[in-house]
């Protein structure tokens, strides 16, 4: 049995594929490295998760979005093909090209700035690691609501690899593989890629085209070195594209603020929407077809220098590039009318961080310094056409209707960040029993952006050219107290910032940065036998000058500061050995979430002023929970293990006015897999699924502009899909 465990796990491990790690394996040791040191994960003093190479894969987390129902206190969703990534209720509410969120996104310890690229880096990887709460002294910039961490695979030191094919429904049909070549005594190479194509899970009734399908492929190559002695390091290349209609908008119908049904124009063209025409939930009928088309590169170079025995440095020096277009239907009809919306987003940015670790006897020091740049170009561009049927009917066909008509809306406009920042933590061991963590970052970011914005319908040709900086200090102090080897409690006080914002081409003024207080206290531990592990973890964090983005009443994306939030919850970790081959997971979280000062117009009454005071933020459940069951045996001379696990969230509110048209019901999803190892260990087969109760939900639903009768609009989860994947290690 012990042998055909270890090589079910080494098989698993080396695939990425579904489930959870093993039994006899779920319980050891898990380290963490987005601390910028190797920590325990029962020892690191905050709320954090990890997710294995093994759950990474077909069946299991494919992207970000996957990574919700395996993360305590974790949201996400896409909007305008972007991640919108929130964690404890704060998260990403801009829709506005340059807008960011509150989670610090990193590949190998290198940010990913824009969260369109957020989407493109889950594949061969080892782990991928979440801080959830504010981390302002080790990651400061955009790290309000926490950090997540994609460690990518290295290469190994002798030949080989593993291939995987995988089949399912909607056309699925998915390759992904890796391989590792010795190039001497100190050189590696690892090849890895991923090709993915898949038919939509709906249909543009218009056209007949599939719509939220997905055709993509990524490719890396890693080359290390360590010669044995004070220089190690890795260079990885990364490149990305994706052509295809994935990130639809759909009509949800009409929201409170509608008045007559759709825009007056849509009757008088014919226009029809998907519910007009007898289309299903994932389905759309627009005249025009949902585009995207996204490319990218991403060069990483980490270096490590052994200065003794006690004192090491690592460089992360990263380079990125990121291409994207992507168009959608506003108006959400079969009508041409003045809703095709075309998006536009161009970055190339550079990084730099050097961070000193030093351990000493009793006092252990982590300090750094780092520097980043990007220049960001953004185009938001809807023609148009046919508005003359909405602003002046009468005069279409007239010279001043085709002047009407051939206008536009248009966001133009670039944006260059510089931000730079020094850092300092101490761990400091005041008895055997009593640690003092001490930390404080400074922070400075500045942004210059030039361009224009141009709306014919409100007669509006500006130029938006502005400047802006910031800086902040963010300290952090942490006392962790063991009673014994297996139990530990700390409190935490921090504070964290987010930068400040110009958006391209937008009219906006430039945005105050987000600023958190935030208090946490928890308690880590597990039996001696090492069977049991849990985590109970309580916060409450006051934040100050949230950036919230909204359609106003003049149909202008506008994005400011909400004066102030108050956020508390718990969180509850279980992972036990059960005993007879099985084991469990489970985690629970409770979550308030509420504006304490916010006061915005209010599309459902003509945009007269509301206190939304008391209402709850975005994106922020209540209450979730998830279980998990495994079951491993040896059957036919090989190692059967099955999975099941069931999520479910409480409802959410889209927007901060919690109005029933940008909602979200509580739902359950229902995820389940039967890997079986061959005798060997070289081959396995896994039959999957997810969503297997096929429950329809809306992940994203914004309020659209006056000039479309504020409709409803949005994207959706997967429905319920299946497959079986084939993985050959060698």
């Amino acid at each position: 049995m012990r042998t055909a465990t270890a090589l079910s796990v080494g098989l698993l491990a080396a695939l990425g594929l579904n489930g959870h790690a093993a039994a006899q394996d779920m319980l050891e040791e898990v380290v963490v490295t987005a601390t910028k040191r190797s920590t325990s994960l029962q020892d690191f003093a905050g709320g954090a998760s990890v997710i294995g190479g093994e759950d990474i894969g077909p069946g299991g987390i494919e992207n970000i979005r996957d990574m919700a129902a395996s993360v305590p206190n974790l949201s996400i969703g896409d909007q305008f093909g972007f991640a919108r990534v929130f964690m404890r209720g704060i998260g990403m509410t801009s829709i506005d090209i340059g807008g960011e969120g509150s989670v610090s996104f990193l590949q190998d310890g290198a940010i990913i700035p824009r969260p369109a690229a957020q989407l493109v880096g889950m594949f061969d990887l080892e782990q991928v690691e979440v801080l959830r709460g504010p981390q302002g002294t080790l990651y400061g910039r955009g790290a309000t609501a926490g950090a997540i961490n994609l460690v990518t695979a290295k290469p190994g030191d002798e030949f080989g690899g593993y291939l995987t094919a995988t089949g399912g429904n909607y056309g699925l049909m998915t390759f992904q593989g890796a391989v590792d070549l010795p190039l001497g005594d100190a050189w590696a190479l690892r090849l890895a890629t991923k090709i993915e194509e898949r038919d939509g899970y709906g249909e543009n009734l218009f056209s007949g085209e599939d719509v939220d399908d997905r055709s993509a492929q990524a490719y890396r190559g890693t080359l290390a070195y360590d010669g044995g002695g004070a220089l190690s390091g890795a260079l990885s290349l990364q490149y990305y594209e994706e052509d295809d209609r994935n990130f639809a908008f759909h009509y949800f119908g009409p929201s409170e603020g509608t008045a007559g049904g759709l825009p007056p124009a849509v009757p008088v063209l014919g226009g029809q929407t998907v519910f007009d025409v007898g289309g299903d939930f994932y389905d759309i009928n627009s005249d025009q077809e949902a585009l995207n088309e996204r490319d990218g590169y991403l060069a990483n170079l980490l270096l490590d220098f052994e200065l003794s025995d006690r004192m090491s440095l690592r460089s992360v020096t990263s380079l990125q590039n990121l291409d994207r277009f992507l168009r959608d239907d506003l108006d959400s009809t079969d009508a041409d009318l003045f809703g095709r919306n075309d998006y536009t987003e161009e970055s190339d940015s550079f990084g730099q961080e050097f961070t000193l670790n030093v351990d000493g006897d009793r006092m252990d020091l982590l300090a750094g310094v780092m520097y980043f740049e990007e220049e960001l170009y953004g185009q938001v561009l809807v023609p148009l056409n046919n508005v003359c049927f909405l602003l002046a009917p009468a005069l279409c066909g007239t010279p001043v209707g085709d002047a009407l008509n051939s206008g536009r809306y248009e966001q133009n406009g670039d944006v260059d960040i510089t931000a730079y920042a020094a850092f300092a933590e101490v761990t400091w061991d005041l008895s055997e029993a009593l640690t003092l963590i001490a930390g404080v970052r400074y922070n400075y970011e500045e942004r210059e952006g030039t361009g224009t914005f141009r709306f014919d319908a409100a007669g509006l040709d500006v130029n938006t050219d502005q400047d802006a900086d910031w800086d902040d200090v963010t300290p952090r102090i942490t006392l962790q107290y063991r009673p014994s080897d297996d139990m530990m409690l700390y409190a935490t006080y921090n504070q964290a910032f987010k930068s400040g914002v110009i958006n391209t081409g937008s009219i906006s003024a430039p945005l105050d940065p987000e600023t958190v207080d935030a208090w946490e206290v928890g308690l880590k531990g597990g039996s001696a036998d090492g069977s049991l592990t849990y985590s109970l973890i309580g916060f409450f964090y006051d934040y100050q000058d949230l950036q919230i983005s909204f359609v106003d009443e003049t149909s202008t994306v506008t994005t400011v500061n909400a004066a102030e939030a108050e956020n508390y919850g718990l969180e509850v970790e279980l992972a036990g050995e059960l005993g007879g081959g099985f084991s469990a997971d489970f985690y629970g979280t409770y979550l308030s979430a509420e504006y304490k000062e916010f006061f915005n117009g209010d599309y459902a009454n003509g945009f007269a002023i509301a206190d939304l005071s008391g209402n709850t933020l975005p994106n922020a459940p209540e209450y979730t929970a998830r279980l998990g069951i495994n079951y491993e045996t040896e059957a036919g001379g090989g190692l059967l293990r099955v999975r099941g696990e069931a999520y479910w969230q409480d409802e959410i509110w889209f927007t901060e006015w919690n109005r029933a048209d940008a909602y979200q019901d509580s739902y359950t999803l229902l995820n389940a897999s039967i890997d079986y190892a061959l005798p060997g260990g070289n081959w396995l087969l896994s039959l999957w699924g997810r969503n297997l109760g096929d429950e329809e939900v809306i992940s994203n639903n914004i309020i659209t502009a006056p000039l479309y009768n504020s409709l409803r609009v949005g994207s959706m989860m997967p429905p319920r899909t299946y497959g079986v994947t084939a993985a050959l290690n060698f």
